[in-house]
């Protein structure tokens, strides 16, 4: 079944750790921390020391996703601080190959992500060397944008190219996700779904955002756990 990674950036940070602990008391698979710098994308967000909090909070997996420029230079901070996974942007890395070695370095998984004006194709040469791509399904930057038509056929055309280089590698989709569309979105091919506020702001609660899309994800997958 396509995986849940509630993203922190729509949480209450007011009372972070049991807006994660009800993350993962209710199904979640994996934590995601959008880290933006206000250079690449237009917002300022959350540096280690929330990875921190939240690796303390809970024992769920957690992907940091790099929104920065340059991002080489903190990578070791994020891996110290307990992400198990870190996301750096194709546009965002003027040597990418560089930048996925460092981060294997460290011993963390490795992600690629592209924004939404940016060809599948220009993973080509890097998609060999990583964990996950990540297709951003919004221009990121915010929460509560609704997410792209075109991003699905996006995420079609990477699973097919991954299929064609016979790759194992995840597909994440980021952006916009809710429980209208989060079934479409991983019958495109989606293997893991980025959510924010759907999750965080859903009525009745988080807990009860986590359950809605994980059933939508189970009606997708034919039923199955």
């Amino acid at each position: 079944m396509t995986q849940l990674a509630p993203s922190i950036l729509a949480a209450d940070f007011g009372h972070l750790a049991s807006e994660v602990q009800a993350c993962e008391q209710a199904g979640a698979q994996r934590l995601h921390v959008d880290v933006m710098d206000n250079h690449f994308v237009p917002n300022l967000t959350m540096g280690p020391d929330v990875v921190a909090a939240c690796r303390r909070a809970c024992r769920l997996p957690i992907e940091v996703h790099l929104m920065v420029e340059r991002p080489d230079g903190i990578l070791p901070a994020f891996v110290a601080a307990g992400a198990g996974l870190l996301t750096v942007h194709y546009e965002a890395c003027p040597q990418l190959h560089r930048s996925v070695e460092l981060v294997r370095r460290q011993g963390a998984r490795v992600g690629v992500g592209i924004n939404p004006a940016t060809p599948v194709a220009s993973l080509v040469d890097i998609l060999p060397e990583v964990d996950l791509a990540l297709v951003m399904s919004v221009d990121p930057g915010f929460g509560g944008q609704d997410l792209l038509p075109s991003s699905l056929g996006k995420v079609r055309r990477l699973v097919r190219l991954l299929e064609e280089m016979r790759l194992s590698c995840e597909v994440e989709l980021d952006g916009g996700v809710d429980a209208a569309n989060a079934a479409e979105c991983a019958r495109a091919g989606a293997t893991v779904l980025v959510a924010g506020t759907a999750v965080f702001h859903a009525e009745g609660g988080t807990g009860a955002g986590v359950t809605c899309l994980l059933e939508r994800l189970r009606g997708a997958s034919g039923g199955a756990a």
